[in-house]
């Protein structure tokens, strides 16, 4: 553990100018295994019904052993942690492909899935672990705040890219190429830059506490003010996945379900820049106001989303998406890292990006599903949905935060 010493260097020299973009690579595998197995499996077996499940198999694994990563993270480093797993994973997606375009039966390939996201390195959560940890022990409290914010800014903004730019390799790739490659892909950039992440100096640091150096109970995990960001944050899961999967239904009415994730991307226009923007909101506009106006922006273009018939317009109203997306990212993990129990913080950022992760594949499964079963319009209405859940969840935030401020 590195003991507290301020400094007026920049949080681009503490960490290593190498630690940035390493760190962005790392995590883009994934942000493409839900949408990978997705259009692999689709693909392959020719059912989406299939592929959301696949999708949702990938979600469960992450759910159930993402946090177990996190806590194993904070109690034995996350070196330690990530090098098993990492390379396990990309053994995984190695191995995937050759699975699904065999006879092998669905279970089998269900059961890949599922391991694939048992196994999913967490580097989102890890990294901002990391970049907290060089923030408080190695900076003046004075900066504090304000470089807090902006890491978040950009941490969250790195995730919503990835986010992006993963489908939209994705699309590319099983366009040009084959569905196969880009979870060929993913397992190379695992093998590659998990690795490379794992192995930097900035994965021996920790956060040192204030005084006691024991974490703190596993229960301060389920208060309610942080409950209520994973139930906000899931909702954005929610309205990724329903707006993937009903975006690749429309595009397979429209000539090619492969090229969903093309158009997916404009999504990142707006989102991306928003949220390394909001680092610069004045601080009047607090985060719990921020939630809510930009869940309101995501559930508004939802909504005009379910009505769209052209892929013009939709190419158009997915631009607006983005607008509302980044900034409520921000807003969540910034809140997220405030609330995190002492000695809890890899388990908390570990939580909110699975909750992301599962969000993302149970809403593929149930809107697959959907989609095929009672057609494309009735799938497109889910994003309005996912987004109803963040904007509630962004209310009872203001609600309880109103509760601590009387008390």
């Amino acid at each position: 553990m590195l003991q507290p010493r301020s400094t007026s260097a920049s949080l681009i020299t503490l960490a290593g100018r190498s630690y940035f973009p390493i760190a962005f690579i790392a995590r883009l595998p994934f942000a493409m295994m839900v949408v990978g197995v997705l259009t692999l499996v689709v693909a392959a077996r020719d059912s989406v019904a299939l592929g959301g499940v696949n999708s949702a198999s990938v979600g469960i694994g992450s759910a159930l052993f993402g946090p177990l990563v996190g806590a194993a993270a904070d109690k034995y480093g996350q070196r330690a942690v990530l090098v098993p797993v990492g390379l396990a994973n990309a053994v995984l997606l190695g191995a995937l492909p050759f699975v699904v375009q065999s006879a092998a039966p669905d279970l089998a390939v269900l059961a890949m899935s599922f391991l694939i996201g048992a196994s999913a390195p967490q580097v989102a959560p890890m990294s901002r672990t990391r970049l907290v940890a060089i923030i408080r022990n190695r900076m003046d409290p004075k900066r504090h705040e304000r470089v807090l914010s902006g890491t978040m800014a950009y941490e969250s903004a790195a995730d919503e890219t990835v986010f992006i730019v993963g489908p939209f390799l994705v699309g590319v790739l099983a366009s040009a190429i084959a569905p196969w490659v880009a979870v060929a892909g993913a397992s190379v950039l695992t093998f590659v830059f998990v690795t490379a992440f794992a192995l930097h100096p900035t994965g021996r640091l920790t956060i040192a506490p204030a005084s006691d150096p024991r974490p703190a109970p596993a229960r301060e995990l389920l208060r309610p003010r942080l409950v209520v960001v994973v139930v906000g944050i899931l909702g954005i899961g929610f309205f990724f996945g329903s707006t993937l999967t009903s975006l690749t239904a429309f595009m397979a009415d429209h000539g090619g379900s492969s090229r969903a994730g093309l158009l997916y991307g404009l999504m990142g226009i707006g989102s991306a820049g928003l949220a390394l923007g909001s680092a610069a909101f004045p601080r009047a506009f607090r985060l719990g106001w921020r939630w809510l106006v930009f869940g309101a922006v995501l559930l508004g273009s939802a909504i005009v989303f379910a009505t769209a018939d052209s892929v013009l317009a939709v190419g158009i109203v997915l631009a607006v998406m983005g607008i509302g997306i980044g900034p409520t990212l921000v807003t969540q993990y910034s809140l997220g890292s405030d609330r995190s129990p002492v000695g809890r913080s890899a388990t908390t950022m570990t939580v909110l990006g699975s909750a992301v992760i599962v969000g993302q594949s149970i809403a593929s499964a149930v809107v697959g599903e959907v989609a095929e079963r009672a057609g494309t319009p009735a799938a497109m209405a889910f994003p309005a949905i996912s987004a109803a859940v963040v904007v509630l969840a962004a209310v009872a935030n203001l609600v309880l935060s109103r509760r601590v401020s009387v008390r």
